[in-house]
């Protein structure tokens, strides 16, 4: 049976009046932030910090992420009620070792605190991912796309985006483009979707405006998605698991700037940069 799923989706901004650098009062947005807290079969487990755009995919993303659930076929309902700031799981089955579980937590240097459980880590040292060859053209043409979105941040600010893209030889598609108050929320919200679509990490490339740490880089390792793009740096950490699960990490990506820490083999370097940039521009077309 597949999973009744509320739709209880609020809009990420707020708006409010600020007082501008000439004394002018003018409307503006800022970003939404909600307390969202998740009962596990009546049992509260944890309060998460959203835009509450995407409560139920945040939801079944995180739970995945956690490893507090193995596969979506575990769960019944999602069930969003904003009235009491809380989100139930409903689930058909028992949990093995759910107490266990739920004893070893580390807070992370997530924004607003992620939150990640010690069986996270399990089953890491078992993975290793293949990335595809991919073109330096189609990282520019990537990022060119992806800005594009960032809706949120340039209305109210105050977000990280999550990207979950796709690449083939030729060309580089955005499947889906997430904004929230954490980055670890963003990530959980499109391993949400991927999991309701039964998608696999195959040919995909997961793009984040914020920094690759560990918590981030086992999180993008577990949705089998072998490669990662960032805005933003990568903790030695993040980068040491990159390196163990052959995850190609690359980042301080902008514009037509990016540092490849891991699996720069994968990498194709098709422009020549020692050309002007001005003569680049018809081999440089963004698919």
């Amino acid at each position: 049976m597949p999973i009744k799923l509320s739709d209880e989706g609020l809009d990420a901004s707020v708006k409010t009046t600020a007082v501008n650098e000439f004394g002018k009062a003018i409307d503006c947005h800022v970003a939404a932030e909600r307390a969202l807290t998740i009962y596990l079969d009546k049992r509260e487990v944890v309060t998460v910090m959203t835009l509450g755009t995407q409560p139920e995919l945040l939801t079944l993303g995180w739970l995945l992420n956690q490893r507090l659930i193995a596969n979506i076929e575990a769960i019944d309902v999602i069930q969003v009620d904003w009235e009491s700031d809380s989100v139930a799981v409903v689930l058909n089955q028992t949990l093995a070792n759910l107490e266990k579980k739920l004893q070893h937590k580390t807070v992370t240097t997530g924004c607003g605190q992620g939150t990640m459980y010690g069986d996270m880590m399990a089953g890491i040292d078992k993975i290793q991912l293949n990335a595809p060859p991919l073109k330096q053209s189609l990282i520019y043409a990537l990022l060119d796309k992806l800005n594009r979105y960032n809706e949120i941040y340039k209305q109210a600010g105050a977000v990280h985006g999550c990207a979950l893209c796709q690449s083939n030889p030729s060309t580089t598609k955005i499947l889906r483009f997430v904004e929230d108050v954490g980055r670890h929320n963003a990530v959980d919200a499109i391993a949400g979707f991927m999991a309701l679509k039964k998608m696999s990490g195959d040919n995909k490339i997961f793009y984040t405006t914020g920094r690759l740490t560990s918590e981030m880089v086992i999180k993008v390792t577990q949705m089998g998605i072998p490669i990662v793009l960032s805005r933003s740096g990568t903790t030695h950490m993040g980068l040491k698991l990159a390196k163990q699960v052959g995850l190609t990490l690359i980042s301080r990506a902008k514009g037509r700037h990016f540092l490849i820490y891991n699996g720069a083999e994968k990498i194709q370097f098709d422009i020549d940069t020692t050309r002007p940039r001005h003569t680049q521009a018809k081999k440089e077309v963004i698919q």
